[in-house]
């Protein structure tokens, strides 16, 4: 287990921590959930920096990080869907998309066959990300006590739906990605697809 796979394992096991203290109904411990959830995200970063630095690609670390990554922003969206800010549809293309993609991917790594992630996938993940801060900020301003100033900024991004606006437009990048990212590897797909046919529909079936 070594520093990068820890970070990643570090962003899993923190998950669940900003998600139970974001439900608290104090403001000071749904501050300190945004704290948790930031540090979380934080470390996508820096166990891929480690990794590259110190050339410690493991196997490990290849299944682990994107997982971590789905599950933080999965968990996330699910989250803010429960608190109103996020609609359903959105979070169930979102968390569809990206466990598929990630079980194409974590198959192809055991079968040595590692399928090529493109860059714009890569920037949709930080995307979600920026725009998980913006509603978590937003669910914190809209606490009791937020100054006036700042409520006015919350009553515009309201009154624009610019949340749905941001959420509308990170679900059609992460459904293009998608797409993009089975063309681009059709080959590989197309063999993972009739290995797992062949593991779940046996051919003496």
């Amino acid at each position: 287990m070594n520093l990068p796979n820890q970070l990643t394992l570090l962003r899993i096991l923190l998950t669940p921590v900003f998600v139970s203290l974001l439900f608290v109904d104090n403001l000071a411990v749904k501050a300190a959930s945004f704290l948790v959830f930031v540090v979380a995200s934080v470390t996508d970063y820096y166990d891929g920096y480690t990794a590259r630095k110190y050339g410690i690609i493991t196997l490990t670390g290849q299944f682990l990080d994107p997982l971590a990554d789905k599950i933080i922003v999965s968990s996330s969206l699910i989250s803010f869907n429960l608190l109103g800010y996020v609609p359903a549809w959105m979070v169930l293309i979102i968390v569809i998309r990206d466990f598929m993609i990630t079980g194409f991917r974590s198959y192809a790594i055991l079968k040595h066959k590692p399928i090529i992630t493109h860059k714009l996938a890569k920037l949709k993940t930080y995307l979600q990300l920026v725009v998980l801060y913006f509603i978590f900020i937003y669910h914190l301003l809209t606490w009791t006590g937020t100054p006036s100033f700042l409520r006015a900024v919350t009553d515009w991004i309201q009154a624009w739906n610019v949340i749905y606006s941001l959420m509308f437009a990170i679900t059609a990048l992460t459904v293009f990605t998608g797409v993009l990212y089975l063309i681009e590897n059709r080959a590989h797909v197309k063999s993972i697809a009739t290995g797992l046919f062949r593991i779940f529909i046996p051919s003496d079936v």
